[in-house]
């Protein structure tokens, strides 16, 4: 058992994982070995994204009025990750959930001073990134342009 000290440590640095990050992803790991946890935590860290692993009363203890609305059920073994762009932690888990099928379910999170459910993360975790979307207004602005080139030039080739 842990002594009450401890436990307001846990807290604390709950609290400030919390008020410190974007966007706060609630993660079940029930089932996952713990060298995919390392791998996992390894990816994370590579990206940015902080993990920790807590105590289901601990957490909510430590949520209690961060965020409006009301907190998604957490089941299972609980963890959060959380960084300071507000779509590479949902992106990260999610990415990572792919690889890795039934080991990790994300149930919900923080987004904007809002408790979110799982559906409205793993939409924020399949946007694409900023380069790839750039890319795709590339496309969309050069594609008209393309078209009226080869207009034209077909139009030059008749006469």
């Amino acid at each position: 058992m842990l002594q009450k000290s401890k436990k307001e440590e846990m807290i604390k640095d709950l609290e400030k994982a919390i008020k410190g990050s974007e966007s706060l992803v609630f993660v079940n790991f029930h089932g996952l070995k713990v060298s995919d946890e390392t791998k996992l935590r390894r990816e994370l860290r590579d990206k940015e994204v902080n993990y920790k692993v807590s105590r289901k009363t601990l957490l909510a203890r430590a949520l209690k009025g961060k965020a409006e609305g009301e907190v998604p059920e957490l089941a299972g073994e609980v963890a959060i990750a959380y960084s300071k762009d507000a779509i590479s932690s949902p992106r990260e888990v999610y990415n990572f959930q792919k690889t890795h099928k039934g080991m990790l379910n994300i149930l919900g999170g923080i987004f904007d001073g809002k408790f979110v459910g799982s559906a409205f993360m793993m939409e924020l975790a399949t946007i694409p990134s900023r380069e790839v979307l750039l890319g795709k207004i590339a496309f969309l602005l050069k594609s008209p342009m393309q078209r009226l080139a080869l207009a034209v030039n077909e139009v030059a080739k008749k006469k």
